[in-house]
């Protein structure tokens, strides 16, 4: 603006701030009423490129740990079934394969931590706030009753006759009870631990990571079942995985289809192809499950490798999602300013509905 002299003169700065108050809220009204705004829509941009949030520093360990975590405790809850149904050998094979996948997961999580001694430091205190801290109880818990009911399946049959033999073929059974019922925790908690974090791809699907890697882990489980245990005995392994699969599908789909920008890291990229192949899997497995995998044994390791290894690549699909939304700034600017319009619009709507 120019005085009468001609001379450019700066806006007061009263007006100035007027002006940026009446332009802020007039666009908040204009797009609460629909309207189209002429001014451009401001562009994200962070400091120098960088990421806003600091990538995980997690390597291959940590999908794994989540992978044969799931696959541990879908196999507990399984042999309980197996066991009280009278399944001798889908019960072995429940056992055998939770307690092998349970050390896995144990040597994961140590090799992940740089240390074996930051393991014990993490049982000097419980934090109930803490979703790590929880879900270590939870598989320091479990662990004894697995490996208790693992052991009296590999005793051989002149050892079972002895009096020692004999109490811990006893002691089998309600180990493997008190695993099964630690189960659904240990299936659920890493879900939870990668929800609460600042990581927006996980933090926005914290309503259906639970699902995805509980019904992951079911899947998971009933392939090994399948694969392990003869047709005959396999009946229960075959409705749990179809079940685990139908679940783990749902809940990813839910996850893509979730509005807003978050959910294109799962659906861009390295998470894409991954996630694609696990579900590509996962339908043959469960489709295999509930037809030809009856009759034929060979029919039944298929579907139940097939089942395997959609569980293993949809954890590494939701880690590779997870690391993909912390180097783009996009997941994180995004969302924030459209929570701030969407409050401006809320507050300028009441100032309207205020003045007469």
């Amino acid at each position: 603006m120019s005085g009468g002299d001609g001379i450019p003169r700066e806006p007061r700065s009263d007006a100035g701030a007027g002006d940026v108050h009446a332009r802020t809220f007039g666009s908040g009204a204009r797009e609460a009423r629909g309207e189209r705004s002429a001014e451009p829509r401001p562009e994200f941009r962070s400091y120098y490129g960088r990421p806003v949030l600091k990538p995980p520093v997690w390597t291959w360990e940590v999908p794994a740990y989540l992978f044969t975590g799931g696959l541990s405790a879908g196999s507990a809850l399984l042999a309980a079934g197996a066991d009280l149904t009278g399944r001798p050998a889908l019960r072995r094979a429940g056992r055998l394969g939770g307690f092998g996948a349970l050390v896995a997961s144990t040597g994961l999580l140590i090799a992940d931590l740089g240390r074996p001694e930051r393991f014990h430091h993490m049982l000097r205190v419980a934090k109930p706030s803490s979703p790590m801290s929880v879900g270590t109880w939870i598989l320091v818990a479990y662990g004894p009753g697995s490996g208790l009911a693992a052991v009296a399946e590999l005793l051989p049959a002149p050892v079972r006759a002895g009096l020692p033999g004999r109490l811990l073929c006893r002691a089998a059974r309600p180990a493997g009870l008190s695993a099964a019922a630690l189960a659904p925790g240990l299936a659920a908690y890493t879900a939870v631990l990668l929800s609460q974090t600042a990581v927006p791809a996980w933090h926005d699907a914290r309503r259906q990571l639970p699902f995805l890697f509980t019904g992951s882990a079911a899947a998971s489980a009933a392939g090994l079942g399948m694969l392990l245990a003869p047709p005959a005995e396999a009946g229960p392994a075959r409705r749990l995985g179809a079940i685990g699969a139908a679940a783990e599908v749902v809940a990813a789909r839910l996850i893509e289809r979730r509005p807003g920008l978050v959910p294109q890291a799962y659906t861009t990229g390295r998470a894409r192809l991954l996630r694609l192949a696990s579900e590509g899997l996962t339908l043959a497995g469960a489709l295999a499950t509930v037809s030809v995998a009856r009759r034929s044994r060979p029919a039944a390791a298929a579907a139940g490798l097939a089942l395997l290894a959609g569980s293993a690549l949809q954890r590494f699909g939701t880690f590779e999602a997870g690391v993909a939304s912390t180097r783009d700034p996009a997941y994180v600017v995004v969302p924030q300013r459209e929570r701030l319009n969407t409050a401006d619009a809320g507050h300028t709507g009441r100032i309207g509905r205020e003045v007469p």
